[in-house]
């Protein structure tokens, strides 16, 4: 009876994640929606600023906002200076989107790697 129990209480232990592990997820997943959400503002910002400058309808601003975020390139022809100075500053704004999207991507899986490794805890002479 008491092995059985044991059994049990071992069964529970094994499927059971350690907390940092569930941490780790949790995080991962914050922080991925943190990413998500600074790439659908720039893009926000991409179709208004398209939208009134360029004179595009919603539909238009919108993939060329997202073509611009993407890397992919303009897709209409900008007529106005107005047109082709926003395109030039959210060229520019996209760049720094897309670096600070990844960064907060990246931090818990690197932050994770770190602390696997300790660097502090290396061959000291």
């Amino acid at each position: 009876m008491k092995e059985r129990g044991d059994r049990e209480n071992l069964d529970i232990l094994l499927d059971e994640k350690p907390h940092h592990e569930k941490s780790f997820v949790r995080d991962f997943f914050s922080y991925l929606t943190m990413s998500a959400l600074c790439i659908i503002l720039g893009l926000f910002i991409g179709v208004l600023g398209y939208h009134w400058t360029a004179e595009l309808s919603w539909l238009d601003a919108t993939v060329e906002a997202s073509m611009i975020l993407s890397g992919m390139g303009p897709v209409n022809p900008l007529l106005t200076n107005s047109a082709k100075l926003f395109a030039s500053l959210y060229a520019l704004f996209s760049g720094l989107v897309f670096v600070l999207a990844m960064g907060v991507v990246l931090s818990p899986l690197i932050y994770s790697l770190m602390k696997q490794l300790r660097p502090d805890k290396c061959h000291k002479n």
